[in-house]
Parts: C-alpha cells; sequence; structure tokens
C-alpha cells in the first residue's frame, strides 16, 4: 500500500498536496528566541513542553536556545525524547497501574533526570512501590492554585504530601508544581510561598518550584518564588494565543495549507480540511481557524474531511474551486497530533520534512 506523498525540500508550498500543516522557520525561531530571552532576562529557567511539536529536532533548537529540560505529558512520549538523547525530562502526569509504572522505571534506568508529579497518596504509593533506593525516581508535588484541574487543595495538604514522598523508600522529593488559571500570578504565588513556609518548617528542602502556561507566559517573572516556568503552544503560537494578548496573528508559525473542493452556493466554499486536519477545539471562538488569505470567511462547520466556510460577510473577491488557503487554527497542538510528518518552509520553499514522532503516543 502507498502512503502519502511526502514533500521534498526545494518544492514551492504553492504545489503541495492537502490538508498539510506547515511551520513557518523564520516564526519557528522567533517565538523561540523571543520566550528564552524573557526567562533569561528574569533568571527563570526554561522548561519547554513538547505536546505542542512532538518533534525532538525541534526540542533541540529550544535547548540550543537556553532552555533547561523538557517537559512531557505521557511516558510514551518521554520515551520518544530518551532515545533522541534528551536526560532532563518531566512528565506531568499521575502515574498509575502496573505497566506503566514498569515502563517509567524502565525510563528512569536510562536517564539521569527524570521527574515525575503527584496530587494523591496513592499515586505516591504506586510509585514508590516500582522503585528503590538503588535508582530512586524523583517526584514533584501538583498544586491546584486555581486551574480546577489535578492538584493538591492547599499549601498544607501540598506539604502533607511532600512529607509523604520523604517517608516512603525509593522516591525523591523534588519540588512543587503548578498549571494555574492564565493570570492568577498573585494567588499562585500566595499558594507557593504558603507551601514553601511549611516545606522550610519541617526541614524539606525544594530544589524545584515549576510555574507554567503559555497564555500567562510573560508575566512569569511576577511570581518570584517559581524557579523555573513550562510552556508549550508559543512555539508554533495559534488564534487564541493572539486573542489571549500573547502574540499577534502574524506570529501564528503554523498554518493548515488546505484546498477549496467546492462551491456549491455563492455564499459557500468547501474545503478538505475537516475535523481530521482542523481541530475542533473551538477554545472559546464560535468557528474553527482563520482564513489567512480571507479574514472575513467563517468556518463554521467540520464534518470529518469537509470544512464548511461561510463566505457571505467576504466583500470583493471570493474563493474559487481549486484555490489554496491557508489556515490559523484555533489550538495548534492538538492539529500536531493529527499528521504523521510536518513540514517546514522559508519564504514560501520546504527547508524540511520531520516525523511527529510522539505522535498518538497517549500513555
Amino acid at each position: 500500500m502507498m502512503g502519502l506523498p511526502r514533500p521534498k525540500p526545494g518544492q514551492p508550498i504553492s504545489e503541495l498536496s492537502t490538508p498539510l500543516p506547515m511551520i513557518d522557520e523564520r516564526k519557528l525561531v522567533t517565538n523561540i528566541e523571543r520566550v528564552q530571552a524573557y526567562m533569561d532576562s528574569h533568571g527563570l529557567a526554561f522548561r519547554p513542553h513538547i505536546k505542542t511539536h512532538k518533534i525532538p529536532a525541534i526540542a533541540s533548537q529550544q535547548a540550543k536556545a537556553g532552555a533547561k529540560g523538557i517537559n512531557c505529558q505521557k511516558i510514551t512520549e518521554a520515551e520518544i525524547f530518551a532515545d533522541a538523547g534528551f536526560e532532563d525530562l518531566l512528565i506531568t502526569f499521575n502515574i498509575l497501574g502496573s505497566e506503566k509504572l514498569e515502563r517509567l522505571a524502565a525510563l528512569n534506568a536510562r536517564i539521569s533526570g527524570l521527574k515525575v508529579v503527584a496530587d494523591s497518596e496513592m499515586t505516591v504509593r504506586g510509585l514508590s512501590s516500582a522503585f528503590s533506593e538503588i535508582r530512586p525516581l524523583s517526584v514533584l508535588v501538583e498544586c491546584d492554585t486555581g486551574g480546577g484541574r489535578c492538584g493538591v487543595q492547599s499549601p498544607e495538604s501540598a506539604v502533607a504530601l511532600a512529607e509523604a514522598i520523604v517517608a516512603v523508600p525509593g522516591l525523591i522529593f523534588a519540588g512543587i508544581l503548578t498549571y494555574p488559571k492564565a493570570d492568577t500570578e498573585e494567588a499562585v504565588e500566595a499558594f507557593f510561598a504558603a507551601t514553601l513556609a511549611g516545606l522550610a518548617a519541617r526541614g524539606i528542602p525544594c530544589p524545584i518550584v515549576s510555574n507554567g502556561g503559555t497564555p500567562s507566559l510573560f508575566s512569569a517573572h511576577k511570581v518570584t518564588s517559581a524557579t523555573e516556568h513550562r510552556a508549550g503552544t508559543y512555539v508554533y503560537n495559534d488564534r487564541a494565543m493572539a486573542r489571549s494578548g500573547h502574540c499577534s496573528l502574524d506570529d501564528c508559525a503554523m498554518h493548515i495549507l488546505a484546498t477549496v473542493v467546492s462551491r456549491p452556493t455563492e455564499d459557500r466554499a468547501i474545503l478538505d480540511a475537516g475535523s481530521k486536519a482542523l481541530t475542533s477545539d473551538l477554545l472559546g471562538f464560535s468557528d474553527y481557524g482563520l482564513i489567512f488569505e480571507y479574514p472575513d470567511a467563517v468556518i463554521t462547520g467540520l464534518s470529518e474531511e469537509h470544512g464548511t466556510v461561510d463566505l457571505s460577510k467576504v466583500t470583493g473577491r471570493r474563493p474559487e474551486i481549486g484555490e489554496k488557503v491557508r489556515i490559523i487554527p484555533n489550538h495548534t497542538c492538538v492539529v500536531s497530533n493529527l499528521f504523521d510528518v510536518m513540514t517546514f518552509h522559508r519564504d514560501g520553499i520546504v527547508t524540511r520534512v520531520e516525523d511527529i514522532a510522539a505522535r498518538g503516543l497517549v500513555w
């Protein structure tokens, strides 16, 4: 069975088959350098989250710019990046179950800087059962500082869980971590400061204080207790990040190239990019992406292979059958997980094609 044609360096993007995600090399580099310079200026270690790109070559670009380690979400993602030579890996997910713990122990045995999180004594007990003093595992306590996802609910609970980690064999308490709601630096700092005071009162060192998130990335310095910041989406940026003020639409390195395959009516166009190419995440938008060439067009709906576009607000020229358009996605991270390869270009000419190595690795 023949696979999909793979773009070749030197090809104009106008010749590529669609739908296809592509990354502007200049914008990619600018995004990496801009955020790293900010972190460096504030003395914060920066740990990029690879969920946005899932590509070791991009993580290497981030590390070369000055990033200190990387953030993964699942064990299988971390294995891919360990295979690529990365040692300082933080997995920000509660890991439960014997099969996962076995894989985690094997990963810990072959790299020097593996770290995970926990927010319950059950998770801590499970981790302890799989590790020994010979090769202990570093564990951070995850704190819910208002994001409403995982995490202990108070500084007192964070301290208690840290004490539990210290007390069991096979584990090392490595610090505290949060993924907060955007623009809540004051609340995050209050939670961190109270937790650090409680740990200090019990003589428990806290090497890492890890804050996170792209939406409030350039306010990271306001969390003065943090030693590091984690972010992922910044590397490509997307429509949601532009809306939040983190970047402009011109800073969005990812576009999805799509073709107009039908014009059933004067006011409707159909694209060959549906939910299998554009994420169905709305993230508060009422439509499914912004068409770069026709910003007044509205992608009103997605089926699996079709994108429906309302052209009623477009004045002047409208897209024709066979025309290719570029779409800025609402949420770039999901798009990366929908494709096997990512095409990179500079000034409209393909520069390289990278396998999305960690695609589909869900645990």
